[in-house]
C-alpha cells in the first residue's frame, strides 16, 4: 500500500474511533503502520507447514489474584 493510502486509512480510522490527530501525528502513525505492515508481509510470505506451528505450547500466565488467593482481582 502506498504512503497516501496508508495516511488515508489512518485518518479514517482515527475519525471512526474519535481520536483527534493533527496532520503531523497522522503522518507519524502512518509511517509506523506502513513499517509494521511491511514486517507482517515478510512474516506471512514465509512458508510454514501446519506441523511447524507450535501453538499448542502456548500457556498463558494465570490471572492475578489478590489477598489469600481465594478472590480474583
Amino acid at each position: 500500500m502506498d504512503e497516501e493510502r496508508v495516511l488515508a486509512y489512518v485518518n479514517a480510522a482515527a475519525e471512526a474511533v474519535g481520536v483527534p490527530l493533527d496532520d503531523a501525528a497522522a503522518r507519524r502513525v502512518a509511517v509506523h503502520l506502513a513499517r509494521t505492515a511491511g514486517m507482517a508481509a515478510l512474516l506471512e510470505s514465509m512458508p510454514l507447514a501446519e506441523s511447524e506451528e507450535l501453538a499448542e505450547i502456548y500457556c498463558p500466565a494465570p490471572f492475578p489474584m489478590r489477598g489469600n488467593g481465594d478472590d480474583w482481582l
